[in-house]
């Protein structure tokens, strides 16, 4: 979570309405790709799978997500995280926001009754070419778990991904629109 400097106006939306606990997390890195290449990543299934970093996303089946409601299957190892003995699996994918080179987000449903309601996305804004001629785009990941079902808020499990997590998938994020432009 950042504290001052263009995400200062996003800490609002990171507490609950007490204050204390944090119910999102959002963090912001500037790629050096035009925002289309960005997104051609983030709306392939395989592209999740190639950025993430916490080492949860084995691999992807489905077609590249074109609108809202577009779904693809994620196939999951929880040991990787080394906190729950949830071995494989896999959840579906279901984009929630969809404005090309500018933002997506999803949900995902898994085995675990009631759905667990929690948000992950990305806001693309382009900022023109950098001194070096490349363009550049400001990335903003985030991972909303503010309407999650009352049951999972009181198992206290969130968040499941950490901030290092999402900086971290942003750099990888990064190196991938890198190598697949080459």
């Amino acid at each position: 979570m950042t504290s001052s400097g263009p995400d200062a106006a996003h800490d609002a939306d990171t507490h609950d309405a007490a204050g204390d606990a944090p119910d999102r997390l959002e963090v912001a890195r500037v790629v050096a790709a035009p925002a289309a290449a960005v997104f051609e990543v983030l709306t392939d299934p395989q592209g999740h799978v190639d950025i993430d970093a916490s080492g949860m996303l084995m691999d992807a089946t489905g077609d590249r997500v074109t609108a809202a409601g577009d779904t693809f299957v994620v196939h999951m190892d929880r040991e990787a995280l080394g906190d729950l003995p949830m071995g494989e699996y896999d959840v579906e994918v279901t984009i929630r926001s969809f404005t090309p080179d500018e933002d997506i987000s999803w949900t995902i449903l898994g085995r675990v009754r009631p759905p667990i309601g929690h948000v992950y996305g990305y806001r693309l804004e382009p900022l023109g070419p950098g001194d070096d001629g490349r363009e550049r785009t400001r990335v903003v990941s985030y991972y909303d778990w503010s309407t999650i079902h009352p049951k999972w808020r009181e198992a206290g499990i969130f968040p499941v991904i950490s901030e290092a997590n999402l900086k971290a998938t942003l750099g990888i994020l990064a190196r991938t629109v890198t190598r697949r432009a080459r």
